[in-house]
């Protein structure tokens, strides 16, 4: 089967003009089963254009009315449960389950978009001053640009352009090319959920768009997912060109294993967390980090036979299911490969080795498990975004929290302890955005909001929640005083409430 995927402009699935393509592949397979277009400027430009025309009766229309689009789209979505995601298998390799589970996540954000005409209630004060009564708006910032990335094509932008559309925004759509399908598919039942033509864009390119994007003035806003160079460079050129921006970046999370955790639990919640996706989240556990060389000991006998067993295989199709799939791409597959070797060079013990496991032509690796690693050592430092997790041994707790706290990255951590002292002393000394106390993974529910520190994040907001509704809207203060209040003559000084 072969396919084309082109954009999605004023409502319509429109035919690019461009003559570049890039190749969609199946990661199980390692062959290309369709194409998607790399857009021109010039077509990106045209998509700006219609959203900025759609954006005048949308950021108009009621809330309410903006809120029963999102209920009937979540339903639609719903209904579509199965088919998009084996659209997120076939493209991307996750296991059908975990593109369920992405699923899901995402719809938790619409659902959180639903209530937007609570949420955007301002604030009023009466009687500021004799007769003068102040309050805020909460208002639509305009033409909003959403740069996702390949790792979770419902989720990610589902943290975004829901909140978006909610608060009265028109929005640009700008997945990855590597699975393009899923963006164009919830397009398409958004205008089945009524939502006006041209409110909701989808253009697919590379660079050449992105910079688009980023510089063209009739952008307000742009939210991006993705690797921490790319996610600095979206920052700075975007707030250069004058607009709001979320950029989250990339991720080194570590794991504490205190010496009275639960080791049962902390084993299974490391195989979840690290090996999940074939690790390829930006809330991944890449790093175990040990205290005690007795619990370190306990710990990589506990995971190392499971590490070895895991079922790795094709996403779709297999009874059982198998629990990890293919990494993206080929090229992603030999960055990986290359960062076990390097671990190996650079002295770390690899207990398990999943640099022999293949399946055909499929972009496959098996689990990765070093010990002794150190600091020092550029599979600690570095993100690898696979299924390889590092066990650092700390002598006690100090130590482990000052090597999370010294590491350039902030995005996920947690602890694995029964101690509410330590578990308390570390939630508030620990320099992370997000945290679990015997939670693995720690993303926030959709009312919450998601976005680490230091180098993963770029920009003073995060993702959906509370932060969602901040950055997609503009705050707007009234001070009124009706004509019968007025005092005769004009006033030169600075005007204060009496």
């Amino acid at each position: 089967m072969s396919y084309r995927i082109d954009n999605f402009i004023d409502g319509e699935t429109r035919e690019s003009r461009s003559e570049r393509f890039g190749a969609i592949f199946d990661p199980a397979t390692g062959q290309p089963q369709g194409s998607v277009v790399l857009s021109t400027a010039d077509e990106c430009a045209e998509a700006i254009a219609c959203a900025e025309r759609a954006f005048a009766d949308w950021s108009q229309t009621p809330p309410l009315v903006r809120a029963r689009v999102l209920f009937r789209f979540k339903e639609l979505m719903e209904q579509h449960r199965d088919e998009l995601a084996r659209l997120i298998s076939r493209e991307h390799g996750k296991v059908f389950s975990d593109a369920q589970g992405e699923l899901t996540r995402g719809l938790e954000v619409v659902e959180f978009a639903c209530g937007i005409p609570h949420l955007l209630k301002g604030e009023h004060s009466l009687n500021v001053g004799r007769g003068v009564d102040s309050y805020s708006l909460m208002q639509p910032v305009g033409v909003c640009a959403g740069i996702t990335p390949f790792n979770f094509p419902a989720m990610v932008p589902l943290w975004m352009f829901p909140v978006a559309l909610a608060c009265g925004n028109s929005f640009i759509l700008k997945p990855s090319e590597k699975d393009p399908s899923l963006a164009l598919r919830m397009a398409e039942l958004l205008k089945q959920a009524g939502l006006p033509d041209g409110v909701l864009n989808v253009i697919n390119g590379d660079k050449e768009v992105v910079d688009v994007l980023l510089t063209d003035p009739r952008v307000a806003a742009v939210s991006f997912v993705g690797s921490t160079p790319i996610a600095e460079y979206i920052y700075t050129t975007a707030s250069a060109h004058g607009k709001r921006v979320q950029a989250l970046g990339g991720a080194k999370n570590h794991m504490l294993v205190m010496p009275d955790a639960d080791l049962d639990q902390a084993v299974s919640a490391l195989m979840g967390a690290a090996y999940g996706a074939a690790g390829e989240r930006c809330m991944a556990i890449s790093v175990a980090l040990v205290v005690g060389d007795d619990t370190a000991d306990a710990l990589v006998a506990r995971l190392a036979p499971l590490v070895e067993g895991l079922r790795v295989g094709p996403g779709l199709g297999s009874i059982p299911e198998n629990e990890m799939g293919p990494l993206i791409s080929r090229e992603h597959l030999a960055r990986v490969r290359g960062y076990v070797d390097q671990g190996v060079a650079e002295g770390a013990e690899l207990v398990v080795d999943g640099r022999g496991l293949s399946h055909g032509e499929g972009y496959f690796i098996g689990g990765s498990l070093f010990d002794r690693v150190g600091p020092e050592m550029r599979i600690y430092r570095e993100e690898i975004f696979g299924p390889v997790l590092a066990i650092v041994r700390a002598p006690d707790y100090e130590t482990a929290l000052r090597l999370i706290n010294e590491h350039e990255y902030g995005n996920g951590t947690a602890i694995f302890t029964c101690d509410g002292d330590t578990a308390r002393d570390f939630t508030t000394r620990v320099q992370v955005g997000m945290v679990g106390v015997n939670v693995p993974i720690p993303v926030p529910m959709a009312f919450h909001s998601f976005g680490g520190w230091k180098r993963s994040l770029f920009g003073p907001l995060n993702m959906h929640g509370p932060d969602g509704v901040r950055f997609y809207t503009k705050m707007k203060t009234v001070t009124a005083r009706w004509p019968q209040s007025l005092r005769a003559g004009a006033e030169f000084a600075m005007p204060t409430m009496k």
